[in-house]
């Protein structure tokens, strides 16, 4: 059965025909339901005015409707009550505004009504309504009509938060991290939105989204969470060929971390590490978010080096923080080193001395997870610290400056290929330096293809770059080209580096396990194949 749609002339037959409607029917029914909507599109888009004939048969499959459009409208002036609707949600639909009504284009009439239902709902009012009455013509272009809404029942508040799932999840993340809190006023909309950033927390997921129990005087938000495994333990073992005897040496470290297993957002990180170099490095890191109930939380570190027989130092951190919103912290804090010259006063180096300095110190974070991916936590990270202090030994004071930064991305060109890359710096900044003040660097976690921390610097650059291609959820590989420049301020060295290889990443019962094979040369040197470095780690999750 077909359907045709008539103008008055060829000028309202080009409006009909601009107008999509279905021609083709099954039966009469069909066909009365497509006029009746094509009727109220006409009305939407400002044809109030628009007479319908009857539906009349033409021949015995084809159905005509004569129209009349007359004239079109543009414009829709809408008076309203500025005690029951705020004037800065009208500015949201209309940017012409007078003290008793505000104008828009006719066909915005559904979308703007939505607009400000929406927006009372937030206001902590979910069932109002709202209609235009007393729809008058105003002239050729435009139409008045009186918005009139129903009374306000009552503002809801938040009452009551009620957690599914994971019953233990910290209070603290509710109010300040969630940012939803008994007492608030009810927005369902902004709720939806704070929940989401259960995804950017380690140890905690969204199972379903937030649901609302209302009840006579009293609105409950229920939240469904669920806690995930997040304590990781992670080792590595490398071996590479000594330049001097020909043979392997082999290290590693060990990196424990434990996280939320008080419920309370905590994290405890332990590592320890031996490299080749005869140097061990253990450091504890504390993590305590929303302390005594308040929206900053607390870092504690304490790390100790020893560099084979030649000094040891002690490093003492400990911070304030605030986290600004899920993927955003900043820190205040202060840190305390001390070191001490190991060798007799036979062997005694002349640039390793005892010494004590006090940096104060201030850094931000960003951190972007994504969960969906086990190979791969971390999409994004941006890390910046700035320190000033000073240096004590021998009576003399000497004023330094540090900064750190490191930040990546991953930069996904499909579902299977992706690029990874880096940029870490660091530099010290003094009249003046000792050797067992310098940064160490060098191996897996900086530029591969060199000993664990075989190098030292006041000042280095380097850009980690891999390309990584994705079989499945499971297993990539990817290759490795790193760059890197330093400077030694001790040794008047500058060079740069470099280091090619490439490596794999394997999900296996016991956690993630991973191979870097790379190797690496300075700006004039060639390569030597025995100069490679293996890398083995596996990171196992409970």
């Amino acid at each position: 059965m077909n359907l045709k749609i008539t103008g008055k002339d060829s000028l309202e037959n080009k409006v009909i025909d601009s107008i999509k409607y279905v021609k083709q029917h099954k039966d009469y029914e069909s066909v009365s339901k497509e006029v009746s909507e094509f009727k109220s599109k006409l009305n939407t888009i400002g044809y109030i005015e628009s007479v319908m004939s009857a539906i009349q048969r033409e021949n015995d499959s084809s159905l005509v409707v004569n129209m009349n459009l007359n004239r079109k409208f543009e414009y829709i002036n809408i008076y309203f009550n500025d005690s029951l609707l705020p004037r800065k949600i009208i500015q949201l639909v209309s940017n012409k505004i007078t003290d008793r009504y505000f104008t828009i284009a006719i066909q915005n009439t559904e979308k703007t009504l939505n607009t400000i239902n929406l927006k009372l709902s937030e206001l902590g009012d979910p069932f109002s309504t709202l209609k235009l009455s007393n729809i008058k013509i105003k002239n050729n272009s435009e139409i008045d009509a009186t918005l009139i809404l129903s009374d306000k029942i009552m503002i809801r508040h938040i009452d009551k938060i009620v957690v599914k799932g994971y019953e233990k999840f910290p209070k603290s993340y509710l109010k300040y991290y969630l940012k939803i809190k008994e007492g608030d006023i009810f927005n369902l909309s902004e709720i939806k939105n704070q929940s989401k950033s259960l995804s950017e927390l380690p140890f905690a997921n969204q199972i379903k989204d937030p649901e609302i129990l209302f009840s006579k005087d009293s609105t409950t938000v229920y939240l469904y969470i669920d806690k995930s495994r997040s304590n990781n333990f992670d080792g590595f073992i490398g071996f590479g060929t000594n330049e001097e005897t020909n043979n392997i040496e082999f290290s590693g470290y060990l990196n424990l971390e434990l996280i939320n297993n008080l419920n309370y957002g905590e994290s405890f990180r332990l590592i320890y590490k031996s490299d080749e170099n005869e140097q061990k490095t253990f450091n504890v890191k504390l993590n305590l978010p929303y302390i005594f109930g308040t929206p900053l939380g607390t870092e504690l570190e304490l790390g100790l080096l020893k560099r084979d027989s030649s000094y040891s130092t002690s490093n003492q951190n400990a911070k304030l923080f605030y986290q600004l919103n899920p993927r955003n912290k900043v820190f205040a804090g202060v840190r305390s080193i001390q070191s001490n010259n190991l060798l007799d006063s036979i062997y005694r180096d002349p640039l390793i001395k005892d010494f004590k300095t006090l940096f104060y110190n201030v850094r931000y974070q960003y951190k972007k997870r994504q969960k969906e991916s086990v190979l791969f936590s971390t999409t994004s990270l941006l890390d910046f610290q700035v320190e000033t202090g000073s240096r004590d030994y021998e009576n003399t004071s000497t004023k330094q400056y540090q900064y750190y930064f490191d930040a990546f991305h991953i930069f996904h060109l499909n579902l299977k290929n992706s690029i990874y890359f880096r940029v870490n710096s660091y530099g010290l900044f003094s009249d003046t330096y000792l050797e067992n003040e310098l940064i160490r660097f060098g191996g897996i976690n900086s530029i591969r293809g060199f000993e664990e921390n075989s190098l030292s610097a006041t000042l280095y650059g380097l850009f980690n770059t891999e390309y990584r291609y994705m079989f499945n959820n499971s297993i990539y590989v990817h290759t490795i080209i790193d760059a890197a420049y330093f400077e030694n301020k001790i040794t008047e060295q500058k060079e740069k580096l470099y280091g090619f290889g490439f490596g794999f990443g394997l999900i296996t019962k016991a956690g993630l396990l991973k191979f870097n094979f790379a190797n690496g040369k300075t700006e004039n040197q060639s390569f030597k194949f025995s100069n490679s470095q293996v890398h083995l780690s596996l990171t196992a999750f409970f």
